[in-house]
């Protein structure tokens, strides 16, 4: 698997207020590809290290961490699809112990995500999946291109006992849209590791429709789906394996056609300048409420880094301005 790894810890990275996050790019990351011939088009997502710098920073219990890896994955594999300019949002919200699922995705491949736990009702937990992780709630698919454009979002309660489920309700319910949907995460002797393979039937191609009857098209489609199963989690997470060789396992006797692989990132925006916005906002009232001890502390849940602001340097504004 090719990647460029840095530390991005020196006086320039400093310089933009940024905390001390890793610089990791994982340039063949999104392998989308095509059946020839077939209606089946998807995307192959390998995060290789760059799961373990999202997951790693949060101590995360191993449910929760295999969880959000896989939330990660499949929002990059569902980004890689779109046409668009901002960022695309997977959140899952729910009243069990994981109350909050958050990943999102710029169209540059900018990835991030966190989990937000209730640890005393997780430790009550007998049988942790993404069904009693999350109880009763709903999943939303996001895609906002900034405030000059319409925002659209899919919303569908949370069912099924895994997210692969709870995505293929969503797509059987708000996008009635043929689709497979393989998700994998796993702590490995590398560190944590996620994937996901992401199958869609392609509908109302004309080309198609005069080469092959729709019966045809369906035993296509079916077929693409049975050899998808039979990639094991183990050869998704491999760092031996590339993702050129998974795909050619599986569609090399199908007509596979690979598309221009597309990169992800460490994508946390997070920035001391930024904050300095927000607190801009604030009445000198509620600056001085915030403070302990005479400093501001401010987390990004994203990267878990807490910034912290001297109250005494912070500019001044009266309540009601």
């Amino acid at each position: 698997m090719s990647q460029i790894p840095q530390k991005a810890n020196g006086p320039m990275f400093d310089a933009f207020g940024r905390p001390p996050v890793p610089d990791l790019v994982v340039p063949r990351a999104i392998l989308p590809f095509h059946l020839d011939e077939r209606p089946v088009r998807g995307r192959l997502v390998r995060l290789g290290p760059l799961a373990d710098a999202l997951l790693g920073r949060h101590g995360y219990q191993p449910e929760i961490a295999k969880l959000a890896g896989e939330a990660v994955a499949l929002t990059a594999g569902l980004a890689a699809a779109l046409k668009f300019e901002g960022s695309f949002s997977l959140q899952a919200k729910g009243d069990g112990p994981l109350s909050m699922l958050l990943a999102d995705c710029t169209h540059a491949g900018a990835l991030r995500g966190y989990a937000k736990v209730n640890q005393e009702r997780l430790a009550g937990l007998e049988a942790p999946n993404a069904a009693t992780l999350l109880g009763k709630g709903y999943l939303a698919f996001t895609c906002d291109q900034g405030p000059d454009m319409d925002r659209y979002q899919g919303i569908v309660a949370i069912e099924g006992e895994t997210l692969t489920d709870m995505t293929g309700e969503y797509f059987r319910n708000s996008e009635q849209l043929d689709t497979y949907v393989k998700l994998a995460c796993a702590e490995t002797p590398n560190g944590w590791r996620a994937s996901a393979l992401l199958l869609e039937r392609v509908a109302g191609a004309g080309w198609l429709d005069k080469q092959m009857d729709q019966e045809e098209q369906q035993e296509a489609w079916q077929n693409a789906t049975i050899l998808a199963r039979t990639i094991t989690n183990e050869e998704l997470l491999d760092d031996r394996l590339s993702g050129e060789q998974v795909l050619h396992r599986l569609f090399h006797a199908e007509g596979l056609r690979l598309d221009r692989p597309k990169p992800l990132s460490y994508g946390c925006r997070c920035s001391r300048e930024r904050l300095l916005n927000v607190l801009g906002g604030f009445s000198t009232d509620d600056l001085d409420h915030m403070a302990d001890e005479g400093t501001i502390t401010m987390t990004c849940e994203f990267c878990n880094f807490d910034f912290r602001f001297d109250r005494a340097t912070l500019p001044v504004r009266e309540a009601g301005v």
